[in-house]
């Protein structure tokens, strides 16, 4: 299916990064400091100028209220801030505070004294905020607070998490690391966590990098009239110090706090700090892909029924599967009335083909029904990378109700479920639905992320739900997914059934998965709609894939050919 949406570049949002961007530049051209030097200090006040909007809101609200409160003003009490998840700033640290300093004045030492008192004020960020601000000249941090308070008040708080994927993927290109770390794209993350529905219950991002999964489920939650820090409990693991504390970081500033263990030494392969074997309701993820030298002989008091890794380690020295049992292991276990976990994350496309131990650990995977959703995504959907990749989603809960939480949004309608999806598993090629941003970025609108998300709420036999996406999402459904339409002079109803269409969705049975090689590349079962040509860009992936497969074989027959050989060798020596 192609839907290619109008390309509409938010370029008020595009003028503000680049603004940004350009003030980092003169922290590089003039600080003499690397590029990992000078970002913490960059993003701490991003961080604090959105800390001073949301204080600065709440103080509003507070003094209204004083005024007619008999208790008098809670104005300064950090408590009335917390309890909404506001961070309390000293006047010190306020930023229009330190807007006013003069430059003549050492602001990089005004500006350290802030972040600590940021920290003595709001524990949960102990640690957290930089505070190397004296490394830098006082003209030069007095260019960019101006800079940073160019962002306007009404720049809604998501824009922190923006930026901050802006920032990252200038620094890697800056430093040339165009395979290191990247953070995963909103709309991706959006599409994962609108597939899951994290409404209630533990979280878990065992790669959690900047936060980006957490703040999109707290966003889920709020726009389902919840309070996501009563609903959701957060728990992360970041090997990268900085990042960890970025995450932290991230999490304070949209009023959420989370378990987040990085630095130390902390390893997902190796440690397990959160205990999390059948602990977690959702696992969010974006591993890094394709990870080489770990080292398995550490990992194989791990290995077994019930523990991390359930399913054996693969013999290749790729980490792909290890990370992918990491992510099933971490979900409870459907048990009579309670409802088993669901997983999302990010992986290599190679994945979902490989061959030999990590075939049979996949076999294993599929044979346990817990694999519920896969999706095709197409290239250039991240800032750093132009690689495809593959969405997947586990859901323990296949075995019993395909239903989770409470949904108004639409009537659920019993026939549209698949009848034994705990046999079957959903495949959307969605490479051909985007919106191109500019010529090397792409996106997902709203509107596509509700359409496919639906989708999958239609194949599941749940409630529809057009938060997000609204009229045009739900005019897709309709469109793709209407059977028919029976009118009268009151009303017109449509009837929504889920059904296989040719290019954008299949529903293989596990049958079907085993007849090819256990597979789980949505191309394989999803085809070609009628009257569309194979593309260019899909018959190198295909042709890619037979070649990757036509060397495993090659690899695979020369071993037999040197076993045979050995053999052959022994018998007429005897």
């Amino acid at each position: 299916m192609h839907w290619i949406a109008p390309s509409e570049k938010d370029t008020a949002n595009g003028t503000l990064e680049k603004r940004l961007w350009d003030s980092a530049d003169q922290f590089r051209a003039n600080s003499g400091l690397k590029p990992q030097e000078y970002s913490g200090p960059i993003l701490g006040l991003i961080f604090l100028r959105f800390a001073a909007l949301r204080f600065a809101a709440q103080r509003a609200k507070l003094e209204k209220s004083g005024a007619s409160s008999r208790r008098g003003s809670r104005l300064d009490e950090p408590t009335a801030y917390h309890a909404d998840g506001i961070l309390y700033l000293t006047p010190n640290a306020r930023f229009e505070f330190l807007l006013g300093i003069p430059e003549a004045a050492n602001i990089g030492a005004k500006v350290n004294e802030a972040m600590r008192d940021i920290e003595k004020h709001n524990p949960q960020l102990a640690g957290v905020l930089p505070k190397t601000f004296n490394l830098f000249t006082s003209t030069l941090l007095k260019e960019l607070l101006k800079k940073v308070s160019e962002i306007p008040a009404s720049v809604d708080y998501d824009a922190f998490g923006r930026i901050y994927e802006y920032f990252l993927g200038e620094f890697a290109r800056t430093e040339g690391q165009k395979g290191g770390e990247f953070y995963t794209p909103a709309s991706i993350v959006k599409l994962i966590v609108e597939i899951l529905e994290p409404l209630h219950g533990r979280v878990l991002d065992p790669a959690c990098g900047s936060g980006g999964m957490f703040v999109q489920s707290a966003r889920f939650v709020s726009e389902h009239k919840k309070n996501p820090s009563a609903e959701l409990s957060i728990h992360g693991v970041e090997k990268t110090d900085e990042t960890g504390r970025l995450c932290r970081m991230n999490l304070a500033v949209h009023g959420l706090e989370g378990d987040i263990r990085h630095g130390g030494q902390v390893n997902s392969y190796y440690d397990d700090p959160h205990d999390a074997t059948g602990k977690f309701d959702f696992v969010l993820a974006n591993p890094p892909f394709n990870v080489n030298a770990v080292d398995k002989e550490r990992l194989k008091d791990m290995v077994g029924s019930n523990r991390r890794f359930a399913f054996g380690l693969p013999r290749t020295d790729n980490a792909n599967y290890l990370w992918i049992q990491l992510f099933y292991s971490a979900l409870k276990a459907s048990a009579g009335q309670a409802t088993g976990g669901r997983a999302g994350f990010v992986m290599a496309n190679s994945a979902s083909d490989a061959r030999a131990s990590e075939q049979e650990i996949r076999q294993k995977l599929i044979e346990s029904r817990a694999v519920d959703v896969m999706v095709a995504v197409g290239p250039n959907m991240f800032y750093t990378v132009t690689l495809p990749c593959t969405l997947w989603f586990f859901d323990k809960s296949k075995c019993g109700s395909s239903q989770r939480g409470e949904r108004s949004s639409e009537i659920r309608n019993p026939k549209s479920a698949i009848r034994n999806r705990e046999d079957t598993v959903l495949f959307i090629d969605a490479r051909h639905i985007y919106r191109q941003v500019d010529r090397a970025h792409r996106e997902w609108t709203p509107a596509q992320i509700g359409f496919l998300a639906n989708l999958v709420r239609l194949y599941r036999g749940e409630e529809l739900d057009f938060t997000l996406g609204g009229d045009e999402a739900r005019a897709k459904i309709h469109e793709i997914f209407g059977e028919a339409a029976v009118s009268n002079r009151q009303s017109s109803i449509v009837n929504l059934k889920y059904r296989d269409v040719p290019g954008l969705c299949k529903a293989a049975s596990i049958q079907d998965i085993a007849a090819q090689g256990w597979s789980l590349n949505p191309g394989r079962y999803v085809g070609v709609a009628a009257g569309e040509a194979v593309s260019d860009e899909d018959f190198k992936e295909q042709l890619e894939t037979l070649n990757e497969e036509l060397e495993i074989l090659n690899a695979q027959a020369r071993d037999l050919e040197q076993t045979i050989a050995g053999n052959v060798a022994e018998i007429l020596e005897a």
